[in-house]
């Protein structure tokens, strides 16, 4: 397939936080006060893959050119990338957020959603994030909620309250 063929696939983003990684072993770095930033972002290279989220990106790939959108720091993008290719999911450009910017991520999301949607179509976001998901959905774009990670409220708080995650 050239290049000027896959420009016009459509697009399937996924989120990774509890989208493709299970975070629960490292919540306890959010549960303290004040947050251990580094010790949650540090274990990140140990997540365990989720399996729905993996299958749905393998999947979406067959039709889709896979894209990766995510509330982690640029500064994890050496260990994100790693973590993905070793989970066998499928090649794709990662966005990151700036490593000082602490803006929620339905903001963040939604800002690289509509630069995307400018020049492709947007197939689908998949997200953990249920406000993510709801500001996408306002703005038109097609959801799947990752709804198979367990349940995460300091994670939630950080992504909206703290713009971290």
């Amino acid at each position: 397939m050239t290049r000027e063929t896959d420009n016009r696939r459509p697009l399937a983003v996924f989120d990774i936080d509890n989208t493709l990684a299970d975070t629960d072993h490292r919540q306890h770095f959010l549960e303290r006060r004040p947050r251990d930033w580094a010790g949650f972002f540090g274990a990140a290279p140990a997540d365990p893959p989720l399996a729905r989220g993996v299958a749905l990106a393998v999947e979406s790939a067959a039709d889709c050119e896979v894209v990766y959108l995510t509330g982690r720091p640029e500064r994890c993008r050496a260990d994100t990338v790693e973590w993905l290719a070793r989970h066998g999911l499928p090649e794709g450009r990662l966005w990151m957020r700036g490593n000082q910017d602490r803006r929620p991520a339905r903001t963040t999301k939604l800002e690289v959603l509509g630069r995307l949607a400018r020049s492709r179509d947007v197939r689908m976001l998949v997200d953990d994030d249920e406000l993510v998901c709801q500001a996408a959905r306002a703005a038109g774009f097609r959801v799947v909620l990752a709804d198979w990670a367990a349940d995460a409220p300091e994670l939630k708080s950080a992504q909206e309250g703290e713009g971290r995650t």
